[in-house]
């Protein structure tokens, strides 16, 4: 990146907007225009402060008239053949793979993310378009043999109808392209609320869709800086078949109870609190390089960031050695700046949080072998940032042994046994993700099947793909992205029985 950091703006980044602009965000229908109320907000930079854009500010009434839209939508979309459907969706992923580098610098903009990471999600996100193109062609219906010799029975599979879609700031490409890839596959129109700290990810992702030639009306997107009253919208109209929404589990919890209360089909995708389990067989030195890894990954702004690093007593001196020395030579700036693996945090909110676990934890017994505080860098001063951070001797008191982190923060936590590390992995309201180190791969699988999580990795810090279910069981949500799993969330089964 030839330009440094500070010159880095929206007019640097060419090419994405298509007949959108930031404060014409409203995408209803085919046409982008301003919110009813004429009404912004803004949106800065997490690494700087510095104003990004001012982005349409859209009310209740916006979101009712997009979801109206998308329901008139509805028939004509679904009936359009599973090839029409995937080939929009080739173009749209040939589009993203086009624009990948200016999307990426988009990102790190928006959310902050490092420019290399920020490139690896629109890669990550293209993959889902690619994958639900693909297996557009695939919902396969089947026959069913019956008891009566003059009747037969078929099922098919219809698209559930209207999805209003509710994205995080997090992953602001990859998880618009994780809806709606499925949603657009199965036939369902869609009406998207992405999250007010990147809605301009979220345009320029639209953007895409609309020039592959998504007809109007079949995704619908509305952008806001209060999601609570949209989000009430969208589970309590009757026009509305499904949420589907990634996020807190306590905002997942509220919109799953209105949207039960509807009888509106859910899924979510929640927190966790995963365990990195380091068994007494492993290799600790490529064990917390590994680890190092996975917290680094969107400055531990992920739900399948390790919360937890169980290591047994044996190995638990050369673990911490080898993870301090990665994370405190872990470069801490802006996205833009060559180098950097420590990006800021989203909010000045998640740096108090930061603070408030670590503080907790010292002054119960932990020890800070690196980091555990906010970089002095006067640079950095007006960004939210927070070094990356291990912490020894965390025990069972402590906030962070039970709390999501969402952040750089490692705590190291001392087993002596399986079934004890096992009960430990388990103790948690959470079951999103979970990781095994061991060099005995049958010792592997034995607790793997005894860990109560939707995703297991095994020596592997990414066990995701957009072919591969991803989610999780307990407070960790409901439902499965991606994969075949994922295109099932948008379709109903259909049973038809002929009298012959």
């Amino acid at each position: 990146m030839s330009q440094s950091p500070s010159t880095i703006s929206l007019a640097d980044i060419p090419g994405l907007w298509g007949r959108a602009t930031p404060s014409t965000s409203l995408y209803i229908g085919g046409e982008w225009g301003p919110a009813a109320s004429g009404q912004t907000f803004e949106v800065r930079s997490p690494a700087t402060g510095e104003l990004v854009a001012e982005v349409a500010d859209g009310s209740v009434d916006d979101v009712r008239r997009a979801i109206e839209v998308a329901d008139a939508a509805g028939d004509a979309w679904a009936a359009t053949t599973p090839y029409e459907r995937a080939a929009i969706l080739d173009r749209a992923h040939r589009l993203m793979v086009e624009r990948a580098d200016d999307l990426a610098r988009l990102m790190t903009l928006e959310q902050g993310k490092p420019l290399r990471a920020a490139r690896t999600e629109v890669e990550y996100a293209g993959d889902f378009l690619r994958w639900f193109a693909e297996e557009a062609k695939r919902i396969y219906g089947r026959t069913i043999p019956s008891a009566r010799p003059d009747q037969r029975f078929v099922v098919q599979y219809a698209p559930v109808g209207v999805v209003g879609a509710i994205t995080p700031w997090n992953y602001p490409v990859s998880m618009l392209t994780r809806k709606l890839g499925p949603a657009i596959a199965a036939g369902c129109t869609a009406v998207l609320k992405p999250a007010p700290e990147t809605p301009l990810c979220a345009i320029a992702v639209v953007s895409i869709l609309e020039e592959a030639g998504l007809p109007a009306g079949v995704v619908n997107l509305v952008t806001n800086r209060d999601p609570a009253p949209i989000g009430a919208e969208l589970t309590t109209n009757p026009l509305v078949a499904k949420i589907t929404f990634t996020g807190s589990t306590r905002v997942g919890q509220m919109l799953a109870g209105a949207a039960s209360a509807n009888l509106k089909r859910v899924s979510m995708e929640l927190g966790g609190h995963a365990p990195f389990i380091v068994l007494d067989d492993a290799d600790p030195v490529h064990a917390a390089k590994g680890a190092a890894a996975i917290k680094l990954l969107n400055t531990g702004q992920a739900c399948i960031v390790p919360n937890r690093y169980l290591v047994h007593r044996s190995l638990v001196d050369p673990f911490l050695d080898t993870l301090s020395e990665r994370l405190g030579k872990a470069a801490i700036g802006n996205g833009f700046t060559p180098g950097v693996g420590v990006g800021p945090l989203i909010s000045a909110s998640a740096v108090e949080r930061m603070e408030r676990q670590v503080e907790d934890a010292v002054a119960k017994g932990a020890s800070v072998r690196t980091g555990g505080q906010r970089p002095q860098d006067e640079e950095l001063a007006h960004g939210y940032f927070y070094e990356a951070t291990v912490l020894s001797d965390v025990t069972p008191s402590m906030e962070i042994y039970r709390e999501e982190t969402f952040g750089p923060i490692a705590p190291v936590i001392v087993f002596d046994d399986v079934d004890e590390v096992v009960a430990m992995a388990n103790d948690t309201t959470y079951g999103l993700a979970s990781y095994i180190y061991t060099r005995d791969i049958s010792r592997a699988i034995r607790v793997a099947e005894r860990l109560k999580f939707g995703m297991v990795g095994i020596n592997d810090i990414n066990p995701t793909s957009a072919a591969a279910p991803f989610g999780g069981v307990k407070g960790s949500g409901l439902g499965r992205e991606g994969a075949i799993e994922g295109l099932h969330e948008y379709l109903d089964s259909k049973l038809i029985g002929v009298s012959v």
